[in-house]
C-alpha cells in the first residue's frame, strides 16, 4: 500500500462497514485517534439492513503507519474494512493526461477540412514554406518532456516506465499554469549519444525541449549537444529551473537582511545538476565568494575532478581563495548556505559560525540538510523544498512561465539573460509590502507569476537577439500571407 503525502502527512481513505448502532462511529474514531491518526473527513456512503458504510479520510505518518491503522481496525469486532483507498493512485489511474481535439468533426465538410482532402493543401504549403509549420500545426505551443528515468525525484535510477507518472505531472503543470501543451517522451536508453540522436530526430513537432530527471554528469553533455544542434530551445529543468527559483529566493532574502550579493560569502553543498547550475547563475548574478562542496570535499583549482564538466566549471569559477578545509570551517563568516544534496548534512554547529542575519536554503527533499526548527533560532531567513514549511523553492515557479515566454517570441535558445530575467520576475511578484522572512517567494498558485515570467523572458529574448518573432501576432495576421 502506498500513500498520498499531504499537508498533515500521508492521506488514506478507509471504507468501513459496521452495525448501524449508536456509539460505533465513536469506537472507530477513538481507535484511529489512539493510533495517532488524524481524521480530516467522515463521509456517509450508504445505510440499510442495520448496516452503515462510511469513508474516513485519515492523515497518517507514513505508509507503515497506515498499515498499522488498517490492521487495528480489522481486528476490532463488528467492523469490516471494505478497502483502503489511496487517492494518489486513484488520481493516476489511466494516466493523468490525454489528447483533446481543438476542432469538432461532426460533418463531412469538417472531415474534409481537418483531414483529406483539405489537409493536403496545408501540407504542401508547409513543404514550400517550412516556417509555416509554426503557425499551421501545434508545434508553436508544444514542448517535449524528455527523460531516461535515471534521476527521478529522490528515487534515483528507476527506469523510463516508472518515470512516466512524474513526466505526466510535469505536462499537467505546463498546461494548467501556462497553457503550454507538453508531452512525455520516456527513452529506454542511457546512452547519451543515442538520447541526443532520438531527441533530434523527433524534435520536428515541438517548439521546445524540456529535459527532465537525467543523471549528472551525462545531463550536461546531452543538454550542450542538443543546444548546439537544434534550432529550438533546450532546457534541463533539474539544472536551470532550480537555479532560477533559488536566485529569485536569494534576491528577496537579501532584500530582507539588507545585504548585497556581491559582498556576501556563500557555501553550497551539492555539485550535481542543480548545484552546478545554481552556482553558475549566482555567479552570473554577481556572487563573488562561493565555496562548493561535493562528497569528497571543497572543489578547488588543485583538485582532480575528472571529466565532470560541471565540477570543472566550479573549480575554475568559484572558491576564489582556494579554500581546502572542512565543511564546518567553511561556515566561518558565511552569509548564505545553499544545500542541494541530502538530509541532515549540517547542524547548529555549522549555522552558529555564520554571520548575523544568515540565510539558509536547505533544499534536499523530502528531508532537508537541516530542519527549520533546528536552524531558525540562529538564522534570519530559512527556505526548503517542502510545501509544509514557509518559503518553498519550487521549480514550478519557473518552467511554465519561462516556456510561455520562449514560445511567444519563438526564441531559439534560452540564455543566461533570460534565466536571470525569470528570477527577477519571480522575486518581484512578492510585493515590498508582503516581503518578509517567511515570505520571500511566491506561491505556485499565484496567478501573477506565469504572466510576469513570460513577459520578462520574452523581453530578454528580444533584447539579446534570440527571438525569431519580435512581437506576438494573432493567428489571423499570421495567415494573411498565405492566400
Amino acid at each position: 500500500m502506498t500513500t498520498e503525502e499531504g499537508q498533515g502527512g500521508y492521506t488514506l481513505t478507509f471504507r468501513l462497514e459496521y452495525a448501524n448502532q449508536v456509539g460505533m462511529l465513536g469506537k472507530v474514531t477513538t481507535t484511529i485517534g489512539n493510533m495517532g491518526g488524524d481524521i480530516n473527513g467522515v463521509d456517509l456512503v450508504s445505510t440499510g439492513r442495520g448496516k452503515i458504510v462510511r469513508d474516513l479520510t485519515v492523515n497518517c505518518q507514513d505508509a507503515e503507519h497506515g498499515q498499522q491503522i488498517m490492521r487495528r481496525l480489522r481486528r476490532q469486532a463488528g467492523i469490516s474494512v471494505t478497502y483502503v483507498l489511496d487517492p494518489t493512485f486513484l488520481a493516476h489511474s489511466g494516466g493523468k493526461i490525454a489528447l483533446e481535439s481543438r476542432i469538432r468533426v461532426e460533418t463531412r465538410r469538417d472531415l474534409s477540412m481537418v483531414y483529406t482532402p483539405g489537409v493536403g493543401r496545408v501540407s504542401q504549403y508547409i513543404a514550400d514554406n517550412p516556417e509555416g509549420v509554426w503557425r499551421l500545426t501545434a508545434k508553436g505551443n508544444t514542448v517535449a518532456v524528455v527523460t531516461d528515468g535515471t534521476a527521478v525525484l529522490g528515487l534515483g535510477d528507476i527506469g523510463p516506465g516508472a518515470s512516466l507518472p512524474v513526466m505526466e505531472g510535469k505536462a499537467i503543470l505546463f498546461k494548467e499554469l501556462a497553457g503550454v501543451d507538453a508531452w512525455p517522451i520516456a527513452l529506454d536508453t542511457k546512452d547519451p549519444d543515442q538520447i541526443v540522436d532520438i531527441v533530434k530526430a523527433s524534435s520536428v513537432g515541438f517548439g521546445g525541449i524540456n529535459l527532465e530527471d537525467i543523471s549528472a554528469p551525462r545531463c550536461f553533455y546531452i543538454e550542450e549537444r542538443l543546444q548546439n544542434e537544434l534550432d529550438i530551445p533546450v532546457f534541463h529543468d533539474d539544472q536551470h529551473g532550480t537555479a532560477v527559483v533559488v536566485l529569485a529566493g536569494v534576491y528577496n532574502a537579501l532584500k530582507v537582511v539588507g545585504k548585497d550579493i556581491s559582498e556576501i560569502k556563500a557555501v553550497m553543498v551539492g555539485a550535481g545538476a542543480g548545484g552546478v547550475a545554481t552556482a553558475r547563475i549566482l555567479v552570473e548574478a554577481g556572487l563573488k565568494n562561493l565555496i562548493a562542496f561535493d562528497r569528497t570535499g571543497p572543489i578547488h583549482t588543485g583538485r582532480d575532478v575528472g571529466d565532470h564538466i560541471g565540477k570543472q566549471w566550479l573549480a575554475e569559477n568559484s572558491n576564489p581563495e582556494n579554500f581546502q578545509g572542512t565543511l564546518l570551517e567553511a561556515f566561518d563568516g558565511a552569509d548564505l548556505f545553499v544545500g542541494l544534496s541530502g538530509p541532515n548534512l549540517i547542524n547548529q554547529d555549522h549555522i552558529k559560525r555564520m554571520n548575523s542575519d544568515a540565510i539558509v536554503f536547505a533544499l534536499a527533499n523530502p528531508d532537508p540538510e537541516i530542519r527549520p526548527e533546528e536552524a531558525l533560532p540562529f538564522v534570519r531567513v530559512m527556505a526548503t523544498g517542502r510545501s509544509d514549511f514557509a518559503n518553498q523553492i519550487n521549480n514550478a515557479l519557473c518552467f511554465p512561465g519561462l516556456f510561455r515566454g520562449v514560445l511567444d517570441v519563438r526564441a531559439d535558445i534560452i540564455n543566461e539573460e533570460m534565466k536571470i530575467a525569470a528570477a527577477n520576475a519571480i522575486a518581484n511578484t512578492v510585493t515590498k509590502r508582503a516581503l518578509s522572512e517567511e515570505n520571500i517567494i511566491p506561491s505556485v498558485f499565484d496567478r501573477n507569476v506565469v504572466p510576469a515570467v513570460a513577459k520578462a523572458v520574452a523581453a530578454a529574448a528580444r533584447k539579446t537577439g534570440v527571438a525569431r518573432r519580435p512581437r506576438r501576432r494573432t493567428m489571423a495576421a499570421s495567415l494573411s500571407g498565405i492566400v
